[in-house]
């Protein structure tokens, strides 16, 4: 951890922290505000939530990210930018779906070039999986949609299996289809990395039932 990160944890998190609780939180109370609110899942060092954040103020955003250096990279970022629509929480992320996100409060979810753990033995530590994605569903309002994005071709395809498992969704490509890549997404640092050693890129966006469930165009 540099000391800008230390120092920023230190002085901004009670700006931008969310503390974990066993109990739900008031999005708007948090906020301050009414507006569509985004939870970006494992935001790394912060750059691309931050630039989502400064080009769309309209939205709230709320980063989930465990990793220390991370979160004081993101803080700093936030209130050198002066953002006042982020905020952080830095907590195991299916905890706080459980038990601080109340049903059907978010509207858009991010998780973009989550830990692929490539091993084969490790497969059960991926964070998308039937289980999770249900968890998701329950917390997602009507017309919400999910994006994903991942340079691993085996991670790519479970997937698409875990989504054909949980009924909530449907696949807007198509099934069994990835997406094209979302003109709005930032470039993050694990993207720039998959595409330097060569990788493809697999884009998800995922809708609940009863949504705007149009299809994208190939």
């Amino acid at each position: 951890m540099t000391e800008s990160q230390r120092q920023a944890l230190k002085n901004y998190w009670q700006d931008y922290g969310i503390e974990y609780k066993q109990g739900p939180i008031d999005l708007i109370d948090i906020f301050g505000r009414t507006a569509p609110t985004v939870m970006d899942i494992g935001t790394g060092m912060g750059g691309s939530c931050i630039a989502m954040a400064s080009e769309h103020p309209e939205n709230n955003y709320l980063a989930i990210e465990v990793h220390r250096p991370g979160v004081g990279s993101l803080l700093r970022q936030a209130h050198d930018d002066d953002l006042e629509n982020v905020r952080v929480s830095s907590h195991d992320v299916i905890e706080v779906l459980q038990y601080q996100i109340p049903p059907k409060s978010l509207d858009e979810i991010y998780i973009f070039f989550p830990d692929p753990w490539p091993k084969k033995r490790h497969f059960k530590r991926r964070l998308i999986n039937p289980e999770f994605l249900r968890l998701l569903a329950s917390r997602l309002k009507s017309h919400a949609r999910v994006f994903i994005a991942t340079d691993w071709g085996d991670y790519a395809e479970s997937i698409l299996a875990a989504v054909a498992e949980t009924p909530s969704f449907i696949n807007l490509a198509g099934d069994g289809r990835i997406a094209p890549r979302p003109h709005w997404r930032p470039l993050t640092k694990f993207e720039k990395r998959g595409m330097k050693l060569g990788h493809p890129i697999y884009d998800f966006v995922f809708c609940i039932k009863g949504g705007d469930n149009t299809s994208l165009k190939s």
